[in-house]
């Protein structure tokens, strides 16, 4: 388990991408380039809109955050049509290489039920360690956990990030004491705002 983040961490929301067809059905995507389904262009809107009034409420002015996404296709058409939400151009962000899903290597594509039929043993390993297991050619949630630490600790102005489901998982075990074999499993909607606050996190 790591250190929480200290409470000096600026404001910052973070969303994860709307759905994909691969996510719908299942499959393991990690840096595959999975466009957005009508669903999930659906969450990144109603995601922008929830943001607003959101902002609106703490008087925030959208104009002084740092909008920072995955270069992954469905995490930057997620920004964009979360940017129109927030009455900003679709552009205005940036992209960084830290923010990308974990890796799952050899496993991008299938499901779970065909892992298991494919290398049983493997996903055993998986099922018994899943912060710890590294996936043939992949990574595990451990070695994300440090790719994201690195981002996280030099983030230093209010914030919207934009990124996935594993990348959200190992950041809430950064800000909160989380035990690291129970991140991996932590649920990530699509269709909320996960905000960090004074030392505080919280869903919108």
């Amino acid at each position: 388990m790591s250190e929480p983040a200290p409470a000096k961490l600026p404001f910052f929301a973070f969303i994860r991408h709307g759905e994909t067809d691969w996510n719908a059905e299942g499959r393991m995507q990690g840096n595959q380039d999975i466009p957005l389904n009508d669903k999930g262009r659906g969450q990144a809107r109603g995601n922008g809109e929830k943001l607003k009034v959101h902002l609106e409420k703490l008087s925030v002015d959208v104009r002084n955050l740092d909008f920072v996404a995955s270069p992954l296709s469905r995490a930057r058409e997620t920004m964009e049509l979360l940017r129109e939400g927030l009455d900003l151009p679709r552009e205005g962000y940036r992209l960084d290489e830290r923010l990308r899903e974990i890796t799952f290597g050899d496993w991008e594509g299938l499901t779970i039920p065909e892992i298991a039929e494919r290398a049983p043993e493997l996903a055993e390993m998986r099922r018994a360690d899943k912060w710890g297991f590294v996936p043939p050619g992949g990574e595990s949630y451990e070695m994300l956990s440090a790719r994201v630490e690195g981002w996280l600790v030099g983030l230093d102005r209010p914030s919207v990030i934009v990124a996935h489901g594993g990348v959200m998982r190992v950041l809430r075990g950064l800000l909160v004491p989380i035990p690291n074999a129970e991140i991996p499993r932590l649920d990530v909607p699509q269709d909320r705002v996960f905000l960090w606050r004074d030392g505080k996190d919280g869903w919108v």
